[in-house]
């Protein structure tokens, strides 16, 4: 009855946003209050009937309702309760379920928070907001319902992935897909925008706070996907350049640029165009991600279909939306004259090279992960972009990136001297230069690429700081006023400094990682770097729903034992399918990560064994990155409407 219900609830959802898309657009262009007014009830009721439907869902989900073809499918009854929960978004049609769960839930924010916003642009944004939702309602609806039942339900379910089967992955899809559907919120206000035909620093200011709180979610979920990959699949890495990664990546990159523009816009009314093309493009590029997981076009762990028609559906949504926006920006772009004029040497200077980095390294990504398949679809040849070419493409962007934006952050408004700027940062210049050199001497015929990395952190962290304490003037009690410091400001400098830190773990990572591979006899120790490590025992248990092999393996170090890992491989019988899991020791400055392989004649075992330096401080990074953008989140000048209630609320724009 309950599953009954939650279909019936998302069909209701969907004829309320078809409603929300109509009736505030029409009553925007004719300035009709009363039908602008019913975007705020409209939102609303869209995300509570939204959210009993994902509730039924999860509530089939906890309670093994077999009689759902959804939960047969990826469920069944000995699986822990956290994964028959996460279970729920662990597949194609929950995981949509879920991201138009969120599409309402920003409508639904918008029209609660927004009440400082122009009622017209208010009921612009609403009817937007929920186009977008009416077009994912219709995809689930008609391609990919999650409430189909069985005619003769079986005993048990088939169970999840056991890859999936992990509180890193079972979080990771609800942080990224906040971030996705987030973006969705920048999209609105541009397109809503680009109908009013008017853009300005009251803009700049609403649409930061909403791609800022994508850009903290989807930096959680990302780290969160690389963390997992690290610690759960075995291969030892942080980062493959999987298509799917990348789809992830490439609208952070662009909120990234995102963030720096609007900043002009409500700074000094600048790079209009530039903005609101970027609010579209990012949008667009989730969608993109959006297609490569759902459309058949790549087997993947990440992939949730494929299935080709289901990837047209997508395809037309991307089209429609990405396409009509861009149109409409075209329209439109003669009306986004910039106001504010700007010298070469400035702080908007510096912000634009710094989403022109952006902005290319995405591009880089974007070429490097389509041409596979386009290659294959038009010139039938299989092709192979992995980590080399990526490496070689992307870093040198990102290494010009971390060298502008100590310097960026120091330059005046309109225009400033370099020299003046840099001023205060030769301390943090040489300091970092020093340590870098140090490094480069300790590392004899090593790459230099630590040293680089060691550089460009240090220049990060240290120009952060160096920012920071520039705020605090020049006399008097500067440390009292350091901590009277807007929250914005704070946050600035721990999300450069994040940026820093993972800058430099990677770089470290890379160049100092250890590895070793061998056949492991049990009680012979053998050593990997200033490590020694035995293979005592392998011993057989039995897990909630798996079988599980795990090796006992001590770790010494000067003699002394300082840890007892345990590697296993686990054969899923339900799923059919084995896994591998790491056994790691967790210290502050570096990782032991170790691997059992396959049995070996005359009692050895194949192990893997990682020294993995700096490898926590990765994710350390990106914490602070999104601590960072928590901070700034939380500061009153950034929060939605904030300071917008001044605008005259009544002021009708030309159209």
């Amino acid at each position: 009855m309950i599953t009954e219900l939650g279909h019936f609830a998302l069909i209701l959802s969907f004829m309320v946003a078809i409603v929300q898309m109509v009736v505030p657009l029409v009553g925007a262009h004719k300035r009709w209050p009363g039908w602008m007014a019913l975007a705020d009830p409209a939102a609303t009721v869209q995300f509570i009937l939204t959210a009993f439907s994902f509730g039924a869902l999860t509530w089939a989900f906890v309670t093994s309702d077999f009689s759902l073809k959804l939960v047969v499918e990826n469920s069944h009854s000995a699986k822990p309760m956290l994964y028959k929960i996460t279970g729920t978004w662990g597949n194609h049609e929950g995981s949509m379920l879920l991201w138009v769960l969120i599409v309402t839930l920003f409508g639904a924010m918008a029209s609660w928070f927004g009440g400082g916003l122009p009622p017209t642009l208010k009921a612009r944004v609403l009817g937007v907001q929920a186009a977008i939702a009416v077009a994912f309602f219709a995809f689930i609806l008609f391609t990919s319902n999650p409430f189909l039942r069985l005619a003769v339900p079986p005993f048990d379910g088939q169970d999840l992935n056991p890859l999936l089967q992990d509180p890193g992955l079972a979080f990771h899809p609800p942080f990224l897909y906040l971030g996705y559907v987030g973006l969705s919120m920048a999209f609105s206000f541009a397109v809503a925008a680009l109908i009013e035909g008017r853009v300005d620093a009251a803009w700049g200011r609403w649409v930061r706070p909403w791609t800022l709180a994508a850009w903290i979610f989807l930096t959680i979920g990302i780290s969160l996907g690389s963390w997992w990959a690290y610690y759960e699949l075995g291969w030892g890495g942080f980062w493959f350049w999987d298509p799917v990664e990348n789809a992830s990546f490439m609208p952070w990159l662009l909120a990234t640029a995102l963030l720096h523009s609007a900043i002009v816009v409500e700074k000094r009314e600048s790079l209009k165009s530039w903005t609101i093309l970027l609010a579209i493009l990012a949008f667009g590029f989730s969608l993109i991600g959006t297609f490569i997981v759902r459309s058949g076009l790549l087997t993947s762990v990440h992939a949730f279909a494929n299935d080709p028609e289901r990837g047209a559906f997508i395809l037309m949504i991307l089209v429609i939306f990405t396409g009509g926006a861009l149109t409409l920006f075209a329209m439109r772009a003669g009306a986004l004259e910039a106001k504010g004029v700007f010298g070469i040497v400035s702080r908007e200077s510096a912000l634009v090279a710094n989403n022109v980095v952006l902005a290319v390294a995405c591009f880089v990504v974007f070429i490097g992960t389509m041409w596979p398949m386009v290659a294959e679809m038009f010139f039938d040849r299989k092709l192979s972009v992995g980590p080399p070419f990526f490496n070689l493409a992307f870093t040198p962007f990102m290494v010009l990136l971390g060298i502008i934006l100590p310097v960026g952050a120091m330059l005046p408004w309109k225009r400033g001297r370099l020299a003046r700027a840099m001023r205060p940062l030769r301390g943090a210049f040489i300091l970092a230069l020093a340590l870098a050199t140090l490094v480069w001497a300790m590392q004899t015929g090593r790459s230099a690429l630590g040293p680089v990395g060691v550089f460009l952190g240090c220049w990060m962290v240290f120009g952060a700081l160096v920012d920071l304490w520039s705020r605090t003037g020049r006399k008097g009690d500067r440390l009292g006023r350091l901590g009277r410091l807007p929250r914005a400001d704070w946050g600035k400098a721990f999300a450069h400094a994040g940026l820093g830190v993972t800058m430099f773990a990677i770089a470290g990572l890379t160049a100092w990682e250890e590895e070793d591979i061998r056949v492991a006899t049990i009680g012979q120790p053998f050593k990997v770097g200033a490590f020694t490590l035995t293979l005592q025992d392998v011993v057989q248990d039995t897990g909630p729903n798996y079988l599980s092999t795990t090796g006992i393996v001590s770790l010494q170090r000067n003699d002394r034992v300082i840890a007892e890992l345990q590697p296993e491989k686990r054969q899923y019988p339900v799923a059919r399918m084995p896994t591998t899991e790491a056994a790691i020791d967790y210290r502050f400055l570096r990782d032991v990560y170790v691997v059992l392989g396959d049995p070996q004649e005359g009692e050895g075992w194949i192990m893997r064994t990682y020294i993995k330096p700096f490898a926590n401080w990765i994710w350390g990074g990106c914490l602070l990155m999104a601590l960072g953008g928590a901070l700034s989140l939380s500061d009153r000048r950034f929060r939605v409407a904030a300071g917008a209630r001044r605008i005259a609320a009544n002021e009708v724009p030309a159209e």
